[in-house]
C-alpha cells in the first residue's frame, strides 16, 4: 500500500522539532528509524499531515553514566544498546532484551526511544523499562519533564506524551551488587512479536530474594508489572520450587489479549512459565 499524503521536514535540534510538532497539531508525528511508524503509514492506519524527522539530531544520542544512573538517549539504536559496555554491565536486562528484538536489520535502524514512544504492549523493551524502574526525559514547549515508566504508558499505543512533546532520553538506575536479570520471550519465529514476554531483576541476599521486579510483555493493552508475584517471591528462599509458587501469580491483574498467537488462556500459562524461568535466573538458581 502506499501511505497517504503528508508533509515532511527534519530539523537541526531539538528545540527546532519541538517548534515543528507544535506548528503540526495532534496530526503531527515523530520519527527517527521508522521501524514502528512506517508500516503504520504503509496500511493505513495512521494519517499524519506532517512527519518530523528527528533521525539526525546527534544530542538524542549516545549513553552517558550519571554515577548512580545511566542516561540513553532516544535515538540509540537497539543494536547499540545491546552492545554498549556501561549498559551490559550496569543494566544487563536491557542489553539482553534489545538482542531479541526483529532481526539486526531492525536492531540496526530501529531506536530505544521509538520502542518506547511507540508502546506497543507487545514490544519487548517497555516491560524492560518497566522492570528497571527507569524513567524518561521528555521535552516540549513547556519545557522539560521527568515521566516514571509506570506512568508513561497509559493506552494501546499511547503514551501521556502532549502534542509538541518529545522523548529525549531514558534514565535507569544501574543494577548493583547482588542483582541478576533475564528476558525470557516466547514468539513464533525469530522476527515475530513476543507471544509473551517477561522481563526480571532480583536482588539476592543471604540465600534468599530479598526484592524482584517483573514486567510483562503483551498481557494487556500496556506493558504490567507482575506486582502480585513481585510480592510473593520477595523473601523467599532462592530455589526454583518457591520461584514457581511465586510465579503463579504472574497474570493477576492481567488482560491479555485474543489472536492469531494465542488465547488469553494460554498467554496466562505462559506468563506463569516464563516468569519462573525468569525468576530461577535472574536469583542465581
Amino acid at each position: 500500500m502506499i501511505p497517504a499524503k503528508f508533509d515532511y521536514t527534519r530539523p537541526g535540534s531539538v528545540d527546532e522539532a519541538i517548534r515543528a510538532l507544535a506548528g503540526g497539531g495532534e496530526d503531527a508525528k515523530v520519527i527517527a528509524g521508522g521501524q514502528s511508524l512506517m508500516p503504520l503509514l504503509r496500511l493505513r492506519l495512521a494519517f499524519p499531515e506532517l512527519l518530523v524527522d528527528v533521525g539526525g539530531l546527534g544530542e538524542l544520542r549516545g549513553v552517558r553514566d550519571e554515577g548512580g544512573t545511566l542516561w540513553i538517549g532516544a535515538l540509540t539504536t537497539h543494536d547499540e544498546v545491546m552492545r554498549d559496555p556501561a549498559i551490559g554491565q550496569h543494566c544487563g536486562l536491557l542489553a539482553e532484551a534489545a538482542g531479541t528484538v526483529a532481526d539486526p536489520a531492525v536492531r540496526h535502524r530501529g531506536t530505544l526511544g521509538g520502542s518506547l514512544a511507540h508502546a506497543d504492549p507487545a514490544g519487548d523493551l517497555p516491560a524492560v523499562i518497566l522492570a528497571l524502574d527507569a524513567s524518561m526525559t521528555v521535552r516540549g514547549p513547556g519545557g522539560e519533564r521527568t515521566i516514571g515508566a509506570g506512568e508513561f504508558f497509559v493506552d494501546y499505543l499511547t503514551t501521556v506524551l502532549a502534542p509538541g512533546e518529545i522523548l529525549t532520553g531514558v534514565r535507569v538506575p544501574k543494577l548493583g551488587p547482588g542483582w541478576g536479570y533475564r528476558y525470557e520471550k516466547f514468539h513464533r519465529t525469530a522476527q515475530a512479536w513476543a507471544i509473551v514476554g517477561v522481563a526480571a531483576v532480583a536482588r539476592r541476599s543471604d540465600g534468599h530474594v530479598a526484592e524482584a521486579r517483573i514486567g510483562l510483555t503483551n498481557m494487556g493493552m500496556v506493558p504490567l508489572r507482575a506486582h502480585a508475584a513481585e510480592a510473593a517471591a520477595a523473601g523467599v528462599e532462592a530455589d526454583r520450587a518457591a520461584l514457581r509458587s511465586a510465579a503463579e501469580h504472574a497474570d493477576e491483574g492481567t488482560e491479555p489479549p485474543s489472536d492469531l498467537g494465542g488465547a488469553p488462556d494460554y498467554r496466562r500459562h505462559l506468563a506463569r512459565v516464563l516468569t519462573a524461568r525468569a525468576l530461577a535466573v535472574a536469583s542465581g538458581v
